[in-house]
């Protein structure tokens, strides 16, 4: 914390040499520069009279200049008054009310423009003012916190500047029980600060919930909100510090009540809807259970609450958002909500701000306005996309409430991203019902809009408009065909090509998804765009989810006699391979089972059976698996061979007696009084080929 801060004084001649600096163009300074007065120019030379009383008084001066003025605050900062206050404030020999002064006007320039702000971090403030708490007064320890605060609740500070020195933030710790100012300012600055898991982990580690939770009683009314939404950003999707909170003791009473007490009717909004979202998110991390009667009974109802009319804009936009992200997972959750307070059609009214834009001459106002329509937008998306992820009469209820289908199309156009990104996660929530696919979705042809989102979108929207995309490829999806007349498949297959896991499982699993029950035209083509050397390297990718529906798709080219033959005519040799690869390496069942299901499909065909059947390394690896100890494998294993023995076909008599010298038939045999009744009739089935 001690450390020797470099500050450029000015010259008091010649003010505009402070002029340079990193974050501005010449241009802009040449604009200020013309813009300063000699009143501003005064301000400044005062700070350099060599008696102590001038200077004082021509600081307290300037903090009466700057309030509220944000071009005085502009120019005072262009004519070096920054770098000269910190000054004042650093030394020793500087009067105890100066150096509280300096740091009442440096938070007052803080207020300023997002400029201003820039100018004092890049003038080293932020170190020189956590050097200024260590001084034992307490009204310049509250003047340097306050002005602390008001940096770094700008989001162009960089946060990291807190976590740089080891000691800033025990220390900060420590003023916890200096005054109400201190807890508020410190607990601010903290929120603020918290951005990351590893910022939550160090304010977890030096005592955060227990030196905050007693602020909760606090007779301050501020403490108490800041300590609130301290807590909110540390239990955030962070499991260790929520399993804590949750046997956290304040005055006697567990936390958890202390947070249903502040969402009572009687308490302000802004506490309800803080301690609405410490519940939620303590919830999310698995320390509270989704069935107990702080969620079911007090946190969701308050949040469906946050949503009516009588509640500000922004507050509609937060319970709303809190509310998505708490029954996201839970579809008990998501019935209740949808039977609150007519949930579903309150959301409705989100859709409706503003009234009228081309009323609107303002242009500040017409900015704002459009602003949290955006807001609310996204809003009603998101919760609309939580309601509808698990239960289909809920579904049914969203996409028959007025006009919704239609919005959701606008939604996936809009000029906002974020708004973009809601209205295709709503889209994909719904995109789940066999019903709305055949109705709602055929009938809006949401299909045009979700392609041309997905044309340059960024990776976020990509992942979730190809979700949606993989559902509406879907056999009874009356979206398929257009769909595949569009030429979706170069897309698709360009996905699998991503560095992002995500994106290459829907493209893969797209492709799986056309792929089933598809004519040979429509196999070679995905074939002949994927390539066979890109989906041997997806067979061989490290994502778990990938290997699996490229298995899947390549199941799926394999059916039906004609088209297995064909394509192992061309490929075989290659799937032989990486079906080998994939058998003798570390996979999981669900791996190994889809493969040998592949080989079951291959087995059934009409040619390509004989690359089994010349392949001794591999009939005496389906003889392994119908021996395994996991029924599946056994199950996946005997049905490949049951469809080699088949006497139906041409050279089964050759066939069988080959499988029976290698001793498949005492494994039927045994396999029959197996004790799953699956595999002992699949087992039964195929000694029978052997008798007829």
């Amino acid at each position: 914390m001690h450390r020797t801060i470099k500050i450029c004084i000015p010259s008091r001649t010649s003010p505009h040499i402070m002029l340079m600096s990193t974050n501005h163009t010449q241009r802009s300074y040449t604009y200020y520069y013309q813009e300063v007065t000699a009143t501003s120019r005064h301000y400044v030379d005062r700070l350099f009279d060599p008696d102590p009383q001038k200077v004082l008084q021509g600081v307290i001066d300037m903090k009466n200049a700057v309030i509220g003025n944000n071009k005085q605050k502009a120019n005072l900062i262009v004519l070096g008054a920054v770098p000269r206050l910190l000054y004042l404030l650093q030394q020793s020999s500087s009067s105890l009310e100066l150096r509280t002064e300096c740091a009442v006007v440096l938070g007052s320039l803080a207020m300023g423009t997002e400029n201003n702000i820039k100018s004092l971090v890049d003038c080293h403030i932020i170190p020189a003012l956590l050097q200024g708490l260590l001084c034992p007064d307490l009204i310049f320890i509250e003047a340097c916190l306050r002005c602390l605060r008001t940096v770094f609740i700008s989001p162009v500070t960089p946060v990291q500047l807190l976590y740089t020195d080891p000691t800033v933030i025990p220390h900060l710790m420590s003023l916890l029980s200096n005054s109400h100012r201190t807890q508020e300012y410190t607990t601010q600055i903290f929120s603020h600060c918290c951005k990351t898991p590893e910022h939550q982990t160090v304010l977890f580690n030096h005592g955060a919930i227990q030196n905050i939770a007693l602020l909760l009683i606090s007779p301050s009314y501020k403490v108490r909100m800041q300590a609130l939404k301290c807590f909110s950003v540390l239990a955030y999707e962070n499991t260790q510090v929520s399993m804590t909170l949750v046997n956290v003791l304040v005055d006697g009473e567990l936390l958890s009540q202390v947070f249903v007490q502040m969402m009572q009717r009687d308490q302000p909004i802004e506490m309800q809807l803080t301690a609405a979202k410490c519940l939620t998110y303590m919830c999310r991390a698995g320390a509270i259970k989704t069935d107990d009667s702080s969620i079911v009974l007090k946190t969701l109802p308050c949040l469906v609450r946050m949503c009516s009319k009588e509640h500000l804009l922004e507050e509609r936009v937060e319970g709303a958002e809190t509310l998505a992200f708490l029954m996201e997972p839970d579809v008990e959750l998501q019935r209740i909500a949808s039977t609150t307070d007519h949930l579903v059609a309150m959301l409705a009214d989100y859709f409706k701000y503003p009234s009228s834009v081309s009323a609107i001459t303002d242009i500040k106002r017409l900015d704002h306005d459009l602003k949290h329509a955006h807001e609310l937008r996204q809003a009603a998306f998101k919760l609309y996309a939580s309601l509808g992820s698990n239960d289909e009469d809920i579904r049914k209820k969203i996409t028959e409430t007025e006009n919704m289908m239609d919005r959701i199309v606008s939604g996936l156009s809009e000029s906002s991203i974020k708004v973009r990104l809601a209205a295709v996660r709503c889209l994909h929530s719904l995109s789940r019902s066999v019903q709305q696919l055949r109705t709602s979705f055929h009938d809006h042809a949401v299909w045009k809009p979700l392609m041309k989102l997905l044309q340059n979108a960024p990776d976020e929207v990509l992942v979730m408009g190809s979700s949606t995309l993989c559902n509406l490829l879907l056999q009874f999806s009356p979206s398929k065909e257009p769909i595949l007349e569009s030429g979706i498949i170069e897309l698709l297959c360009s996905l699998t090509q991503s560095e992002t896991p995500a994106l290459r499982v829907n493209g893969i699993w797209a492709l799986m998804n056309m792929a089933f029950q598809a004519d040979h035209k429509l196999k070679v083509e995905i074939i002949q765009c994927l390539g066979t050397e890109q989906l041997f390297r997806l067979l061989s990718d490290p994502d778990g989810n990938v290997l699996m529906k490229t298995l899947g798709l390549l199941r799926n080219l394999l059916s039906t006699h004609p088209h297995i033959d064909q394509i192992m005519s061309s490929h075989g040799k290659q799937i032989m391979q990486a079906v080998t690869l994939i058998l003798e390496a570390e996979h999981s069942v669900e791996v190994k089972e889809q493969t040998l299901c592949i080989l079951a499909n291959i087995a059934d065909g009409n040619t390509a059976k004989e690359l089994l059947m010349t392949n001794d390394d591999m009939l005496q690896k389906l003889k392994y698996y119908m021996g395994h100890s996991n029924v599946k494998l056994q199950l996946a294993a005997t049905f490949c061979v049951s469809n080699l023995v088949w006497n139906e076909e041409d050279g089964s008599q050759e066939r069988q007696d080959k499988l029976k010298e290698l001793g498949f038939v005492d494994m039927l045999h045994k396999l029959s009084q197996a004790c799953d009744a699956n595999l002992s009739d699949r087992a039964k089935t195929a000694m029978e080929q052997y008798l007829a």
